[in-house]
């Protein structure tokens, strides 16, 4: 099938948004129970044979934020498979590249912060200062290293002031490789008997692109490779910045959703970079969002978007950016809800210790009664109790692909809601 490519200036059709707005509609009505699968789903098929079927995840989502990175130095495969042990849905690695063009999970290309880098004499002379996104950072870039060379650094953890229990797992683990995420991935999904989902963020694209190391081209071509590069896969692809995603949708071939990520302040990178005057705070109005859709699936903002925090620590009313969302078609999973009470609002903490824990289950429950897709969180075991715990008083449809055969219709039938109606019919209607 020839895809149609969006130019500049193509706008929804009112079928596109017809479409979309009732998919996401539909979908929202059964995840609250007002209305059963049954009503709106054929019976369901038989099980798909497809080694890769579409993510069939409790929903919604709790997302490992750079692997259970609470318990363990984040961005390492034992805190990813920790999270999705934990009972994650999804898990998140970050990419970066290194010299020669190999995808790592790193939260940053500089990495004197989470390994031991600093204390290897052999590279001493690798340290520099750079300019990325406008901000000057000295230290150690993984763009300067092979990936034998950082095969040979351990990772760290990097708030050891805040996770002091972490720390004993320092000099254990490996930076990890985006190849070796993705068999992680496999290896979870067959021992759980669950299709775990990978959510990785391409870090920094416009200084990658700008050094030669592009690395859209690469996540697609892994994803390809593994037979994940397509629109049920147990994918998606994140940035902070636009025109990356534009180019994954546009040119790149890539199948899978995508996601903008937003901050609650400033502008995309590459805004800032092109004069585009537009901020995440634009972006995130019911217009931005709007036009937003027609490239990407899902939005990733700061949390206190959707559940902002009064200047004396409480909680307020939830925004109205996922009803603005969900208007335009698009899945909402804010970041990052941490258990600590360095991270978490005033009225919700314990005590004065940072690296005590407070009263994240609160925090949870604010974003899910707010309507969200999914929550990223460093503590996934935390938040799949509170998940538990909220679905107590606002039943979730659980899409396991091991169903009872007695439920088996109807959480089929949910599966299909929650993505092949939700994810599925929007790129369909936006690349047919």
């Amino acid at each position: 099938m020839v895809r149609r490519r969006f130019a500049a200036g193509d706008h929804l059709t009112p079928m596109n948004t017809i479409t979309r707005t009732a998919a996401t509609s539909l979908l929202g009505l059964v995840s609250v129970g007002l209305v059963a699968p049954s009503a709106v789903a054929a019976p369901a098929p038989a099980p798909s044979e497809s080694e890769h079927p579409v993510l069939t995840a409790e929903k919604p989502w709790v997302i490992g934020h750079r692997g259970a990175s609470g318990h363990r130095p984040e961005h390492t495969l034992e805190a990813y498979e920790l999270a999705v042990r934990m009972g994650a849905d999804i898990m998140e690695p970050d990419l970066v590249s290194t010299k020669d063009g190999v995808l790592v999970a790193r939260h940053e290309n500089e990495i004197s912060g989470t390994t031991d880098v600093a204390d290897r004499p052999e590279f001493a002379d690798r340290k520099t200062t750079k300019t990325i996104d406008g901000a000057e950072l000295t230290g150690w870039f993984t763009e300067d290293f092979t990936l034998a060379e950082l095969k040979t650094l351990r990772a760290k953890e990097r708030i050891p002031e805040v996770r002091p229990g972490n720390t004993q797992y320092d000099g254990l683990y490996e930076v990890p490789t985006f190849a070796e995420v993705i068999e992680l991935r496999e290896r979870l999904s067959a021992e759980t008997g669950r299709e775990i989902g990978i959510i990785p963020e391409i870090k920094h694209p416009s200084y990658f692109d700008g050094i030669g190391l592009s690395m859209e081209e690469s996540v697609v071509a892994q994803l390809e490779e593994a037979d994940l590069n397509h629109a049920d896969a147990p994918v998606m692809i994140q940035s902070f910045e636009v025109q990356n995603l534009l180019d994954l949708n546009r040119n790149l071939d890539a199948e899978v959703p995508l996601v903008f990520l937003a901050w609650y302040e400033g502008k995309p990178w590459d805004h800032e970079a092109g004069g585009d005057p537009r901020t995440y705070a634009d972006l995130m109005t019911a217009e931005g969002l709007q036009e937003l859709s027609k490239d990407v699936d899902a939005i990733g903002p700061e949390a206190t978007m959707v559940v902002p925090v009064a200047e004396d620590g409480t909680l307020q009313e939830p925004t109205s950016l996922v009803q603005d969302a969900h208007a335009a078609g698009l899945l909402v999973t804010p970041y990052t809800l941490r258990a600590e009470n360095n991270f978490l609002p005033a009225s919700l903490q314990s005590s004065e210790d940072p690296a005590e824990h407070g009263d994240m289950t609160t925090l949870v429950h604010a974003h899910l009664d707010a309507g969200v897709d999914g929550v990223f969180s460093d503590h996934p075991a935390a938040a799949v109790e509170a998940r538990t715990s909220w679905a107590g008083e606002n039943p979730v449809i659980d899409t396991g692909v091991q169903a009872d055969s007695h439920r088996g219709q109807a959480l089929a039938a949910g599966a299909a809601l929650l993505l092949t109606g939700s994810l599925l019919v929007r790129r369909t209607a936006r690349r047919a």
